[in-house]
């Protein structure tokens, strides 16, 4: 399960949203919208992305 890949994508703008998200989604490793990153589906990454989920989407 720790070895399984996750792609995250930014589907909504950062305008509008707060310096802590901001910085969360940085962390992510996004910077433009649709822009797409993988991770592995750990604990923390998945904790970042519920933090911002509002803004993101997991795509397959």
């Amino acid at each position: 399960m720790a070895n399984k890949q996750i792609k995250i994508k930014l589907v909504k703008s950062l305008i509008g949203a707060s310096e802590a998200q901001r910085k969360v989604v940085a962390a992510l490793g996004l910077t433009k919208k649709d822009q797409i990153v993988e991770h592995y589906d750990s604990p923390t990454i998945m904790g970042m992305y519920n933090k911002v989920s509002h803004l993101l989407a997991i795509v397959e």
